[in-house]
């Protein structure tokens, strides 16, 4: 759940003194409990909230990746993040152009917390995407 509403607030407040604040205080108002909207807000180095749960390491983790994933994916001819590798999204890890707003500290910082080598990481994270891939219209 925390993946799914920790941006839903993104389009309309992308700057950093709104976004997670105004979203988790509406999902506060709907009564959502504290351990998601700690969360969310974990996902943002900005707001200052301690990741000492897993579910608040976790979102920052994934949260860039994701990304990067996605990005890397849609350099596929076919598009389909079936075709993706640990090795292919490595390779473009080193590529700093690519994907250039990627946050590739905050990826490495996430994984380091949750006690992960980084390719170990992404291979997590793209298994979990490629599980899901017809959701994710890749």
């Amino acid at each position: 759940m925390v993946g799914l509403l920790h941006d839903f607030d993104y389009e309309k407040y992308a700057d950093l003194e709104n976004h997670p604040f105004k979203g988790v205080a509406h999902l506060k108002e709907k009564g959502y409990a504290d351990e998601l909207t700690e969360a969310i807000l974990a996902h943002a180095e900005h707001a200052g909230i301690e990741r000492d749960t897993n579910l608040k390491k976790a979102i920052f983790a994934v949260d860039e990746l994701t990304g990067l994933i996605m990005a890397v994916a849609l350099t596929r001819p076919s598009k389909k993040i079936a075709d993706v590798t640990v090795e292919s999204v490595m390779k473009k890890w080193k590529e700093k152009s690519f994907a250039a707003g990627v946050n590739r500290q905050m990826i490495e910082t996430g994984a380091r917390e949750l006690g992960i080598p980084l390719e170990e990481h992404v291979e997590i994270v793209l298994k979990a995407m490629q599980g899901i891939a017809e959701k994710l219209g890749l």
